[in-house]
């Protein structure tokens, strides 16, 4: 997905700076409270936030965080057991599965009793609010909400007199132009989630409720994925992605200013900067195949259906999710958020790395839209990745490629 993969699992408290918490809730009855974390998402923004909520419930908070294969792992595991933690923070497309398999608690008692006072749903952006609901019910509330857009360097686009590109044409066209001895036009992202904003861009999910087929229109599938490979291989104006899955790879080309253009979200920002605190860099819009799209991707609150004190857990989320808390964090990090009022604070408006993506947002979505409802979405998205990995890092053509992920697609949904 497109957050920010973690290092090893590793347990920490929070402590110290941000806020923004509702009032508290009395009761917590001590001990441990146990939150699964993304080892990148410790912000200060969150600290205060969690030392409030520690003091109101005589509780003490412990992270262990984890990348997000090592977490899903390690939640599986923990469901067979019955020993689950009090909160989790999941990659934006796990609590569909999780309410379909029994294991995410419904949230819908706590939205009616408290949804009005915090705003939900109707100060957050749509897409945010029906990727956590399954069967008319919610069950996670999106903290972060983000998307990819195009990052240039300016110097190289104007040295060569080339626009920001808008359209996949003018994409190839000003790679071509920018590729040039140690300079790639561009280098595509490690990892298959960067492909989703390509195939969003051509009008394809990666599968059709209605029809039970996946990858359609399957014409506009291939074509989104043989552009992406022959970005590579056909005109080299990019390196190939590879297996190590290094999430910092382009974003190192970019600072390091071997690249002219990426396609990526605010959280290589970070990377970018430190490695190269003077580059001159702008950040346009998503490119436009068929139409204008992008990924909607980020993280996500649920509670586990076995959690032993979902009220403590609920209280947690509302205070983590607060606009404050959101607005602070932002200012750490970087990081988007998912409500609307959040993307009308002034200190967002005024941040020139995070402006163009509030307006990106809106037409953010999701690309695996329904697969929950298959019961094998993690086995779809492992013959994804073995497509979109035999195209783009070992040259297979689209009709040779696609024919292998039908075969293995039809053994999945037949299973």
């Amino acid at each position: 997905m497109l957050g920010v993969a973690g290092g090893v699992a590793a347990a920490a408290p929070l402590a110290a700076c941000g806020s923004g918490a509702p009032e508290a809730e009395s009761g917590g009855g001590g001990g441990t409270f146990l939150a699964y974390w993304n080892n990148a998402h410790e912000f200060d923004a969150y600290k205060d936030v969690v030392a409030q909520f520690e003091e109101d419930h005589g509780v003490t908070v412990e992270l262990q965080k984890f990348q997000w294969e090592d977490l899903r792992t390690k939640l599986v595991s923990d469901f067979q057991s019955g020993n689950v933690p009090d909160v989790v923070e999941e990659p934006g497309n796990w609590v569909q599965e999780f309410a379909l398999s029994g294991d995410a608690l419904s949230l819908q008692k706590y939205i009616d009793e408290d949804g009005a006072k915090i705003g939900f749903p109707d100060d957050w952006l749509r897409p945010a609010v029906a990727d956590n609901t399954h069967d008319g019910q919610v069950y996670g509330i999106q903290m972060h909400y983000t998307c990819t857009l195009l990052f240039y360097n300016r110097g190289m686009l104007a040295d060569a007199g080339v626009e920001p590109p808008t359209t996949w044409e003018d994409f190839l066209a000003a790679a071509r132009e920018l590729n040039s001895g140690d300079v790639s036009g561009t280098v595509l992202n490690d990892g298959l989630s960067y492909s989703y904003p390509w195939m969003l861009q051509n009008g394809v999910h990666e599968y059709d409720a209605g029809s039970g087929k996946l990858l359609q229109p399957r014409a506009a599938a291939m074509e989104a994925m043989q552009f992406q490979r022959d970005l590579v291989h056909e005109h080299q104006v990019s390196p190939k992605p590879t297996t190590a899955l290094d999430v910092t790879r382009a974003a190192k080309f970019f600072a390091a200013e071997r690249t002219a253009m990426i396609l990526t979200g605010p959280w290589d920002i970070p990377i970018i900067k430190q490695s190269n605190p003077d580059l001159d860099y702008g950040i346009a819009q998503a490119l436009t195949g068929r139409r204008q799209a992008t990924i909607a991707g980020g993280t996500t609150l649920f509670i586990p259906a076995k959690a032993g004190r979902p009220d403590l857990s609920w209280d947690f989320i509302k205070r983590i999710t607060a606009l404050k808390t959101e607005t602070a964090a932002t200012e750490q990090s970087s990081m988007l958020m998912p409500r609307k009022s959040w993307a009308k604070e002034a200190s967002v408006l005024e941040n020139p790395d995070v402006k163009p993506f509030t307006e990106g947002l809106p037409y953010a979505e999701e690309f695996r839209t329904d697969v929950y409802t298959t019961g094998k979405a993690g086995e779809l998205e492992d013959i994804y990745k073995t497509l979109y990995e035999s195209m783009l890092i070992e040259g297979a053509g689209a009709e040779e490629a696609f024919a292998a992920y039908d075969d293995a697609a039809a053994n999945i949904l037949k299973g």
